[in-house]
């Protein structure tokens, strides 16, 4: 049976603006279950609230767009990928780095991450979702790695945002490209440079 077969659950009541958590709950697993049923081509809003049981209102009162929507279900599954921080920069950056490719490869939320970036590029909406929302966030835990990095003395504060831009070249230019199993091999020489102690 596919998606658009799906009979309709009972219909959540609204709260308005305000995320009602049951029914918010209730349109992510239905959109992570659409995703993985019928791929980025087949993904809709019309999908996501007959099979969530909510109204489309109601999903684009808390979602403007596809793409918010899908950045959010790629946001909470990414949630669960967790690494923790220990004094060697370099060997972190490749334990998340292969984490974060595995992730990109074997879930159908990394793999419609291409197609976000790609549809981002021409919708401003999704541009500035990917920017002003996204970025920020999905950076967040790897920002904080530079950071403890800074405060060991092994590189300096004023070079995070550029290491960030080189780390985030680099794993963007082998999923865009759909190399990540090519790209493997280079992953821990490249974090090394990334990782490089700071010219004092």
């Amino acid at each position: 049976m596919t998606t658009g077969d799906a009979e309709p659950q009972t219909r959540r009541a609204s709260i308005g603006a305000r995320r009602n958590p049951a029914s918010q709950a209730a349109i992510l697993s239905a959109a992570r279950a659409v995703l993985a049923e019928e791929g980025y081509g087949g993904f809709s809003i019309d999908a996501v609230s007959r099979r969530a049981g909510a109204g489309k209102p109601t999903v684009y009162r808390w979602w403007k767009t596809r793409a918010d929507l899908l950045m959010d279900v790629y946001a909470a599954e990414k949630a669960a990928l967790t690494v923790p921080i220990t004094a060697d920069l370099a060997r972190d950056l490749t334990v998340y780095t292969e984490a974060l490719w595995d992730f990109w490869d074997e879930t159908p939320s990394g793999r419609t991450f291409r197609a976000l970036v790609a549809e981002a590029q021409d919708s401003p909406e999704a541009l500035d979702t990917l920017r002003d929302k996204f970025m920020p966030e999905r950076t967040r835990l790897l920002r904080e790695r530079f950071v403890k990095a800074v405060e060991r003395g092994q590189i300096v504060a004023a070079e995070i945002e550029m290491r960030l831009v080189l780390y985030l070249g680099f794993s963007w230019y082998y999923v865009l490209t759909d190399r990540l199993a090519e790209g493997r091999a280079a992953i821990a020489p490249a974090m090394r440079l990334i990782a490089a102690p700071s010219l004092r």
